[in-house]
Formats: C-alpha cells, sequence, structure tokens
C-alpha cells in the first residue's frame, strides 16, 4: 500500500520544530520527499538526525534561512526542483509570536518584523512556488498557516492577530487566481497548539490557560495540525481551495479570550518583540 503522497515533493517552512516538524514527519511516512526550512540551525540538524534514524534522510533536506528573504525563499523552491525534480506542495508555515502589549507602546520596527516573518513570508511562498507549479501544469497545493488569532478579536496580541488576518485573506484571493492553473490554496488556523512557540519555555502554565479556553478534553498537538495539512496536500483535497480550515478544539464556537487586552492586564504591562522557537531569543520590557 503506497502513501497519500506517494511521488509528490513538499517545501515546508518551520519545519524544524512543532507543527512543522509534526508535518515534515508525517509527509515522509507519507511517501513524500520534503525540503524542510526553518532559521534555527541546531534544530534542523537535529531534525534531520530524526528523520534518518526514521529510514527517510534520502528523501527529506534541510536549508537554513529566513523566509522573510525573498532569495532564501527562492531557494527552497529551487533546491525542491533541483533535489527532487518538482514541486507538489507549499506549505507556509514558519511563524513567530511577534510584537507584543499595548498598541501605543509598540515599537514600529517590533512591528515591520512581525509582518516580514509572517505575511511577506506567505506572500514569498505563494509566489516563487506558485510559478514553479504553474509551469509543470499539473496543479499543486499551497498551505498557509493562519491562527484562529486572525478570525476574531482577543485571540493575541495586534500584530500577530492583524497578520495571521492578512494570511487568511491573502489566501482566499491568491485562490481565485491559481484556481485557473488547478493550484489550491488554503489556510489552516490553529487554535492553542502545545508547541515550543506557543509555551516558550512556561509549558504548564500555557498548558493551563489553554485548557481554560479549549472545551475539547485534551489540548491540541503538532500532529492535529500535520493531519489537516497531509489531507491539504493530498488529492483528497482536489475541490477544496480558498478555505480556512479551523483546527481548534472548539475554543473559537466557545470565543476564545486567549489575550486579555484590557487596561492594567498582565500582557499590556509589557512589551517588545517574541521571537519563538528561532534560536534568536525574545526582547520584551515592561512599560
Amino acid at each position: 500500500m503506497t502513501g497519500r503522497l506517494e511521488g509528490k515533493v513538499a517545501v515546508i517552512t518551520g519545519g524544524a520544530s512543532g507543527m512543522g516538524q509534526a508535518t515534515v514527519l508525517r509527509f515522509l511516512a507519507e511517501g513524500a520527499r520534503v525540503v524542510l526550512a526553518d532559521l534555527n540551525q541546531e534544530t534542523g540538524a537535529a531534525t534531520m538526525d530524526l528523520i534518518a534514524d526514521r529510514g527517510a534522510g534520502d528523501r527529506a533536506t534541510f536549508l537554513a534561512g529566513d523566509v522573510a528573504d525573498e532569495s532564501h525563499i527562492e531557494a527552497l523552491v529551487a533546491l525542491a526542483v533541483e533535489r527532487f525534480g518538482r514541486l507538489d506542495c507549499m506549505f507556509n508555515n514558519a511563524g513567530i509570536g511577534g510584537a507584543i502589549g499595548s498598541i501605543m507602546e509598540t515599537d514600529v520596527d517590533d512591528w515591520e518584523y512581525s509582518f516580514a516573518v509572517l505575511v511577506r513570508s506567505v506572500f514569498l511562498g505563494m509566489k516563487h512556488a506558485g510559478r514553479v507549479m504553474r509551469a509543470q501544469g499539473e496543479g499543486g497545493s499551497i498551505i498557509s498557516t493562519a491562527s484562529i488569532a486572525g478570525l476574531t478579536g482577543g485571540g493575541g496580541p495586534h500584530a500577530y492577530s492583524a497578520a495571521k488576518s492578512a494570511v487568511i485573506n491573502l489566501s482566499r484571493s491568491v485562490a481565485t487566481e491559481m484556481a485557473h492553473h488547478s493550484v489550491r490554496v488554503n489556510a489552516i488556523a490553529p487554535g492553542a497548539i502545545i508547541t515550543p512557540l506557543m509555551h516558550s519555555g512556561h509549558a504548564k502554565k500555557t498548558e493551563e490557560m489553554a485548557h481554560k479556553i479549549t472545551p475539547w478534553p485534551r489540548l491540541g498537538v503538532g500532529d492535529d495540525i500535520a493531519n489537516m495539512a497531509l489531507y491539504l496536500a493530498s488529492d483528497e483535497s482536489e475541490y477544496v481551495t480558498g478555505q480556512v480550515l479551523v483546527v481548534d478544539g472548539g475554543a473559537s464556537a466557545l470565543g476564545p479570550r486567549m489575550w486579555d487586552n484590557r487596561p492594567g492586564s498582565a500582557v499590556m504591562r509589557r512589551t517588545g518583540i517574541t521571537r519563538g522557537s528561532t534560536g534568536l531569543g525574545n526582547d520584551i520590557r515592561d512599560v
């Protein structure tokens, strides 16, 4: 029995930890060949070791770099074609927490950095993967990680929420163009998925918060997103495009209040930038 992605080639950004790593491993298990990208070279090397241990080292390769840099995205797409002969799926998954705190205290450079990583990278992935898929003439799938924070207020910090809303609308808009080339364009909107990016080293506290806003008995993990990405990358989703598929254990149905924007709250007393699992560290200060 062949895997659901047998013969397909995917590029997965943010592929060295959390949801991205889970998706890399799931795609490989389903027969795909994968180019994984991440800014964090240490976790990238560790992921490649894990892949080798599972006997799939010949079907994966890693390239470190900044997804906000157009030359890096071009290089990822080119590497997929050069190493594996084609490109069938582009998963724009890399992300950070981004700028936090009061809008009145947010530094413009932190805002710009947030949008560069969370939105510009998605645009670049769509642009360069779309060109290859159009030229191949066999369709394809472009998937981007959004968030329930992009669906409503209260789901995340201001910059993060705005950026994820942009990812959602961009996916819908680009879907109307790429449909003419049989390329599907969709977004996944995770809820509170317990990953290094989500908990930033404070797993217990994060899990307690997540349980309060998630009706489902257990919390989400990277494999939950990998399962949805697998569906969108496979031929089973051939008639699904321009959609936002929510994977949140019912959090958005309950009405997420994951981020307390009231004056005087703990999150409003701090500002700065969070860089997730990139290895670059955070820069948070009290106001």
